[in-house]
């Protein structure tokens, strides 16, 4: 977990201007910037997360193949609901890039959540202090430190629907 870093904007710009050239016949929205780093001011594990709206996941299953020509990695990490790649170039902040069919409850449900933390800084410092306890605990649990979250992201998402 880091300070919250300025630079982080625009690397989702220019991660998503990259994305959207290349996946571009699979968009059928607006990319969006979701997770923590999409929260001005919040502390995060410094990962860019880029959510890409797709028609539905079979329509998209070419995207995969184009997301890795651009140095993306697919895992099929909840391949129910999207498909999930991740990117490290170097030295700088890694990406996740997310594919999920639009107007799904998934698509809804991260852009609710992000939307509250953005406005309303108690939630996001309450999440903050939640993520920070998370992650000392479950360091090298990431499945764990996703789950322990869960009970305050729905809270959130119960409050904002």
């Amino acid at each position: 977990m880091v300070a919250y870093d300025a630079s982080w904007p625009d690397e989702f710009h220019r991660e998503r201007l990259l994305l959207a050239e290349t996946l571009g016949e699979w968009i059928v929205a607006e990319i969006e910037h979701v997770g923590s780093t999409a929260v001005p001011g919040l502390a995060a594990k410094p990962v860019i997360d880029v959510m890409a709206p797709v028609a539905g996941l079979e329509e998209s299953k070419p995207a995969i193949a184009a997301a890795v020509s651009v140095g993306y990695e697919y895992h099929p990490y909840r391949a129910d609901v999207m498909h999930w790649h991740c990117k490290y170039v170097g030295d700088k902040t890694p990406r996740h890039l997310h594919l999920v069919p639009y107007e799904s409850p998934l698509w809804h449900d991260r852009l609710v959540f992000r939307d509250a933390l953005r406005a309303n800084s108690d939630f996001a410092a309450e999440y903050a202090e939640l993520k920070l306890r998370l992650a000392r605990k479950h360091r090298h649990e990431r499945d764990a430190y996703t789950n322990a979250k869960t009970p305050f992201v729905e809270r959130v998402l119960a409050d904002h629907r």
